[in-house]
């Protein structure tokens, strides 16, 4: 998550003097590496995941599930066996590698090395998934589990739910009612960050989910978790005062946001090009994905009216003042921001004839002195309005240490706004010194129980990026169609009964669906070869033959409309589209094989027949034998929820409504490199 320097952090009132020379020298450094890099060309397809844990303790006595807060310790473990692994084999770059996340309790990871286009490498994601699952649970407690679960269920709740127990009286940070100081990442970024973010919005973060209301729900429903009656810091009166609203589950502090797991992807294109193609196409799945593998329902011990996190780790980094969110008039910011800086994309930046100007039809703030600097030096307007709408922010942690750079060697400056601007999709230049070219990294999905699900979601995406470029689709449709369907995306049981706007005809102008393959040299009797493996660099989407009106582009469909197709087969759905750039891969009977078992799980999801991981959480709570019908989730059920999805994940219990009769799980392969 972001930088991590080791450093003298500045508390805000220091850190705010130096917003400008960030954001100068910021834009600096990018225009070095644009300089040296915008021509760039040819690089491969290189891709990876980011597969984030939560590690819990279990107490069989007491019937607890607690949050195990010693990420350093096991972190500093698992290092020192990966380097013995990477001295002990031949191909030292395979081994995976752990990463500190926000939380105190949570791990990532990510393969030691980027995968390739190769067809060996895109089915052996499921394999290194599993394997950086076992390496890390071989090295935990006996009673230590790593569960790539997206929202601890009773995080916040009164009474105990981390190891060690810590009061949140002492939450010098956040100064929140509900977590402790120590649930965070104890390197000096994170507290910095969570302090500077309440410091500089003027109160603490205010997160408010609807409540389900179950047949024994209060109503009105009144948290009587809330400790309103607390007079330790300066904003405990807040939550009496309205932060809290009724009838909704009410969290402060960045933790609880910012404390979830995710999965996501990485890719590497040709050149800037492509790049900028790739995320905007990307820009319109976003939403789909999240409500495909929604998995969050349950937050602070109560069930939510809503399946995901995104809206909850928006609010919980939401540094933005009340002018600057619009309750008060503009005097000392300059800026009206419509979001918190993790929100859904609010621009396409491709150059590309089928990006029209009517697909940016949100309000975009930004700041014209940078993008007037940006332009003065040859940057087109999209990109030019990127950069500087990324800017109207100021960074949040500044360390005294790195205050003056060498901007054109580093890119740090750049960075700690770029990668606290926290999207859907993230378009990231190359880092400096390094063999890396330009990447998009596709943020939106919840990360799933199982590595078999983790890597059928990787695997489809992937696939449908190459299908993205190969067949040169169109899935622009206007920005703020893609907020309503963000919106709509978090939900309860969205992916069932939600409707979402997505483009009508996805093929180039004049391609009947018939013809859905990309532009190739044929052989000698005039067919086309099959492609070895999966690649950039495909040429620019035809120039369209006649523009519609834009509100013609688009309808409301369902989730299995999109992913399947429509009735009338004018859209063949994503899966359809991904079926058909399979039938251009040279597959040989077991990577298909695989391959349908991944696109099979999508498709059953897609249809219902299937639940999605909220809808299965739902379930479960609400048919377990404690459960009041009063959306509580006690410690009694939390616990035997996390031990079901260990269950899940090892493929001891057996869930045919989420998962397919085929699953083995983990205890039967502990997966390989």
């Amino acid at each position: 998550m972001g930088l991590l320097f080791l450093g003298t952090p500045l508390q805000w009132e220091e850190a705010k003097k130096y917003a400008d020379h960030v954001r100068s020298h910021g834009i600096t450094q990018f225009l070095y590496t644009w300089d040296r890099l915008k021509d760039r060309q040819g690089d491969e397809l290189l891709w990876g995941d980011e597969v984030e844990y939560m590690v819990v303790v279990f107490d069989d006595e007491e019937k607890n599930a607690k949050l195990s807060l010693r990420q350093t310790e096991i972190l500093a473990k698992l290092r020192d066996i990966v380097d013995d692994l990477s001295c002990n084999k031949e191909q030292q770059g395979t081994i995976p590698t752990f990463h500190p996340e926000y939380g105190r309790y949570m791990l990532e990871s990510t393969p030691g090395s980027p995968y390739t286009g190769s067809l060996p490498d895109l089915i052996s994601v499921e394999g290194n998934m599993r394997y950086r699952r076992t390496l890390a649970r071989k090295y935990l407690k006996a009673n230590e589990i790593p569960l790539s679960f997206t929202s601890f269920p009773r995080l916040g709740t009164p009474g105990v739910f981390t190891e060690p127990y810590f009061d949140p009286a002492d939450a010098v940070s956040s100064h929140s009612l509900f977590l402790p100081e120590e649930i965070t990442n104890p390197h000096a970024r994170f507290p910095t960050l969570t302090a500077n973010i309440r410091t500089r919005r003027g109160s603490k973060v205010a997160i408010n989910l609807p409540i389900f209301f179950d047949r024994n729900t209060p109503r009105p429903f009144i948290d009587p978790a809330i400790p309103r009656d607390r007079f330790i810091y300066p904003e405990d009166s807040e939550a009496k005062n309205g932060a809290a609203l009724q009838d909704h589950i009410y969290m402060d502090a960045m933790g609880f946001g910012m404390g979830c797991c995710c999965l996501q992807l990485t890719f590497q294109s040709c050149n800037v090009t492509e790049a900028r193609r790739m995320y905007d196409a990307l820009v319109p799945v976003g939403p789909i994905l999240l409500a495909l593998t929604a998995a969050s329902p349950f937050w602070r011990g109560y069930i939510s009216d809503v399946d995901c996190r995104w809206n909850v780790i928006a609010g919980s980094v939401d540094d933005r003042t009340e002018e600057e969110r619009g309750v008060k008039p503009l005097k000392d910011n300059k800026f009206v921001i419509p979001k918190s800086r993790y929100d859904s994309v609010d621009l396409y930046i491709s150059e590309d004839a089928i990006n029209r100007p009517e697909y940016n039809d949100n309000p975009l703030p930004y700041d014209k002195a940078i993008y007037d600097r940006l332009r003065e030096h040859g940057i087109d307007n999209l990109l030019s309005k990127h950069i500087s709408h990324l800017y109207i922010r100021d960074p949040l942690v500044v360390f005294s240490e790195t205050i003056d750079q060498d901007d054109t060697t580093s890119m740090d400056h750049f960075e700690n706004i770029q990668s606290t601007n926290w999207q859907t999709v993230r378009f990231k230049p190359p880092p400096p010194n390094s063999p890396i070219g330009w990447r998009v990294e596709f943020r939106s999905m919840e990360v799933q129980i199982t590595d078999f699900e983790n890597a059928a979601f990787a695997v489809f995406v992937v696939l449908l990026s190459r299908a993205i470029l190969s067949f040169s689709l169109n899935f622009y449709v206007p920005i703020s169609k893609v907020d309503e369907n963000m919106r709509t995306a978090q939900q309860r049981n969205a992916a069932r009964e939600g409707k979402f706007y997505f483009r009508k005809s996805v093929l180039p102008t004049g391609r009947v669906s018939g013809s859905t393959t990309p532009c190739s040299s044929e052989d000698g009797n005039g067919n086309t070869p099959k492609e070895k493996k999966l690649r950039n660099c495909f040429p620019a989407p035809p120039v369209p033959e006649e523009a519609t009106p834009v509100e013609e582009e688009y309808q409301l469909m369902t989730m299995e409309e999109i992913m399947i197709g429509t009735k009338c087969k004018s859209f063949p759905g994503l899966l359809g589209l991904v079926d058909s750039f399979l039938e251009t891969l040279d597959l040989d009977k077991e990577t298909a094989a695989k391959i349908g078992t991944y696109l099979d799980l999508i498709r059953r999801r897609s249809t219902g027949s299937l639940v999605t991981t909220a809808t299965w959480m739902r379930n479960f709570v609400r048919s377990h034998p404690a459960y009041k019908f009063d959306s509580v989730v006690s410690q009694e059920i939390n616990y035997d929820l996390l031990v079901a999805v260990d269950n899940i994940e090892r493929g001891v219990r057996k869930e045919p409504d989420l998962l397919p009769d085929t699953y083995c799980g983990g205890l039967h392969d502990e997966g390989c490199l």
